[in-house]
C-alpha cells in the first residue's frame, strides 16, 4: 500500500498536472457552417479556408485574402482617414463608443471593417478594398465610406485597378443617417474611377447584404462571386414573410444570380487570382486599333 500511495498516486498526479498546465491553441479547429463538419485549422488554411467536405467557402481573413490575391503574395496597406467615431453618442444596451473600443483592442488601433492596400496582380498596378466582417459584420459607416473613397483615389492616382471585395451585413446602424449617406459617397468613389477610364471589379463574398448590396457592390464593370456566398439586400426570412410566399431553392446564393444575370462569374476560390489577373489585363491593355469592318464584327 505505501508503493502505491508513496509512488504511484504522486505520479499519476504529476502528468495530469503536467497536462492540465499545457497550453491549447486557440482556433486548433473549424466548424464548416454548411455541413457541420469539424476541420483541422492547418488542413482548413492549406485549402485556402476552403471546406473540403462540401466545397463551403469559409470566411477569410483580410491579410489572407491580399496574400491571395498580389503577386508573389507582396502588398502594401495605406493608412486611412480616421473620422469621429461615435457622431451620434449612440447607445443599445451598451455605448457605440465601447463596441468600438473592444473591436480595435482585438483588431488593432484605428482599423475599421476595410483595409486598403496596393501592389500588382499579373504585373499591373491594383488597388484593393478588403472588408473584414469579423469587425463589426463589416458594417459600413463612415469609416468605410473614408476608405472607399481613399481606395479610389489612390487608383487613380497610380492609374491602377480597383478591386474591391466586400463581406457585410450593411449599414452600420449605430451612426444612423450617417451610415446611409456612405452609399451615394462610395457611388461617387465607384464614378471617380471609371471617369479616369480605369477598371473596377467586384468579388462578392458571403455574405453580401444590406446597404452595402445596395450601392458600390452591384455597380462593377465586371462582378464575380465565390459559390455559395449571400447576396441581397433584406434577409430570406424577411421577404418570405412580406410576400407569404415560399423563396425558390437557392435564392440569394451566388449561383442563384448568376442565373438571372445579376453577376458575370462564379469562381471558386483557387482560380481567383488567375481569374482576376485575366481580367485586368484584358481590361488595362490599350486596344488594338482596328477598321470600321472589324469594329462591326467586335460589336455584333
Amino acid at each position: 500500500m505505501n508503493w502505491l500511495t508513496n509512488f504511484v498516486l504522486p505520479k499519476i498526479r504529476a502528468v495530469k498536472e503536467s497536462v492540465a498546465k499545457k497550453e491549447v491553441p486557440e482556433n486548433l479547429w473549424a466548424k464548416c457552417g454548411n455541413c457541420g463538419q469539424m476541420l483541422f485549422s492547418r488542413d482548413l488554411e492549406a485549402n485556402l479556408h476552403v471546406c473540403g467536405t462540401c466545397g463551403f467557402h469559409l470566411r477569410m481573413d483580410p491579410e489572407q485574402r491580399l496574400s491571395l490575391l498580389f503577386d508573389d503574395r507582396k502588398f502594401t496597406t495605406i493608412e486611412l482617414p480616421k473620422p469621429i467615431s461615435d457622431p451620434l453618442r449612440f447607445r443599445d444596451v451598451k455605448r457605440y463608443a465601447d463596441r468600438l473600443k473592444e473591436a480595435h483592442a482585438k483588431h488593432g488601433n484605428g482599423r475599421d471593417a476595410v483595409i486598403v492596400a496596393h501592389g500588382a496582380i499579373a504585373e499591373l498596378p491594383v488597388v484593393i478594398a478588403c472588408f473584414d466582417f469579423a469587425f463589426m459584420g463589416g458594417s459600413m459607416g463612415i469609416a468605410v465610406g473614408e476608405a472607399l473613397l481613399a481606395a479610389a483615389r489612390l487608383a487613380v492616382l497610380q492609374q491602377a485597378a480597383l478591386v474591391v471585395v466586400p463581406s457585410s451585413g450593411g449599414a452600420r446602424m449605430q451612426e444612423g443617417i450617417l451610415s446611409l449617406m456612405q452609399m451615394p459617397r462610395t457611388t461617387l468613389a465607384v464614378e471617380m474611377v471609371k471617369d479616369a477610364g480605369l477598371p473596377y471589379i467586384v468579388l462578392l463574398t458571403h455574405p453580401t447584404t444590406g446597404g452595402v448590396s445596395a450601392s458600390f457592390a452591384m455597380l462593377g464593370d465586371i462582378t464575380l462571386a465565390e459559390p455559395g456566398a449571400v447576396i441581397g439586400f433584406a434577409g430570406a426570412r424577411v421577404i418570405e414573410e412580406t410576400i407569404r410566399e415560399k423563396l425558390p431553392e437557392g435564392f440569394q446564393r451566388s449561383e442563384y444570380l448568376l442565373e438571372h444575370g445579376m453577376i458575370d462569374m462564379v469562381v471558386p476560390r483557387a482560380a481567383l487570382k488567375e481569374t482576376l489577373a485575366r481580367i485586368i489585363r484584358l481590361l488595362m491593355s490599350p486596344a488594338p486599333p482596328m477598321g470600321r469592318a472589324a469594329l462591326q464584327r467586335v460589336v455584333l
